[in-house]
């Protein structure tokens, strides 16, 4: 037979408490098939148990750390007991404010997670938007078949791709840096030696290649250096210019010019040769 308890105010129901009014000691029992509570549950105590196999909760938001009244200084989220191992926990780290999964030798008891073994998360192979996470699959794939495109950007923005089917080699032993001035200008700046270089090229239209020694030092050619013929004779400038030409009468064809030498006039070095003969005749 179905009963119904009405109070027109507050009710309280107390197993073992004192004749002072405290709170009970002893355990209320409510045995039953299905136990419904229509209202509001506040349940006040210091720690929640279910015993419940499944929990089913209708809320699309759960709340937790729910009286955190300071600004990001409480870590917080989900345990997982997993036996005699350590627990498993995905948490939001406060102090890094990051978001970490993994297994910690602490328990849900604990205010903050002072250790974790960082542990695997499985996302899909191939990512469908640009910020989703990319598997190790995907990344690999895209390295080995030349997916990626990487550019090298100057001061000025402007960028130079390197795409799939070019390569970039930085050679160096240490302390290898660049310095990227305008226009899209790198300096390489190296403590060791370049070794295997066959061919530098200068690629700025009637660009100058510059080759200079550190304080008094010499630029110092330890093999034969070898002139290839000048397109057309240099301008005379206050600098000695060397070059190469068809010989003339100096027998050499190879050539010098300076605006401070015989007025600035093309003069062909003389060759041995051609220097005792000059003497001969001029007696």
């Amino acid at each position: 037979m179905a009963k119904t308890l009405k109070t027109s105010g507050n009710y309280t129901v107390q197993a073992g408490a004192g004749y002072d009014g405290g709170s009970g000691t002893n355990t209320i029992k409510l045995d039953a098939l299905r136990v419904r509570i229509p209202g509001n549950l506040d349940v006040e105590g210091t720690q929640t148990t279910i015993n419940s196999q499944t929990l089913t909760v209708e809320d699309q938001f759960l709340e937790v750390n729910r009286n955190n009244s300071t600004a990001g200084t409480e870590d917080s989220g989900l345990f997982f007991n997993q036996g005699t191992s350590n627990n498993a926990v995905f948490y939001y780290d406060a102090s890094t404010n990051e978001f970490q999964i993994g297994t910690t030798t602490h328990d849900a008891s604990v205010a903050t997670i002072s250790n974790i073994t960082l542990g695997q998360i499985k996302i899909a192979t191939t990512p469908s938007l640009g910020n989703h996470a990319a598997s190790k699959t995907y990344v690999d794939a895209q390295i080995s078949g030349g997916g990626f495109s990487i550019g090298f950007r100057g001061d000025d923005s402007a960028v130079v791709p390197v795409t799939s089917g070019n390569s970039v080699h930085i050679a160096g032993a240490t302390n290898l840096s660049t310095a990227a001035t305008e226009p899209d200008t790198v300096t390489l700046k190296l403590d060791s030696d370049l070794t295997n270089i066959t061919s530098i090229t200068s690629d700025a239209s009637n660009g100058n290649l510059t080759l200079k020694a550190n304080g008094t030092g010499d630029i110092v050619i330890n093999d034969t250096l070898t002139f290839s013929a000048a397109a057309s004779t240099p301008a005379a400038n206050t600098v000695t210019k060397v070059y190469h030409k068809t010989a003339g009468g100096g027998g050499t064809g190879l050539y010098f010019i300076n605006s401070n030498i015989s007025s600035g006039a093309e003069v062909e070095l003389i060759s041995k040769k051609k220097a005792t003969a000059l003497a001969i005749a001029l007696g």
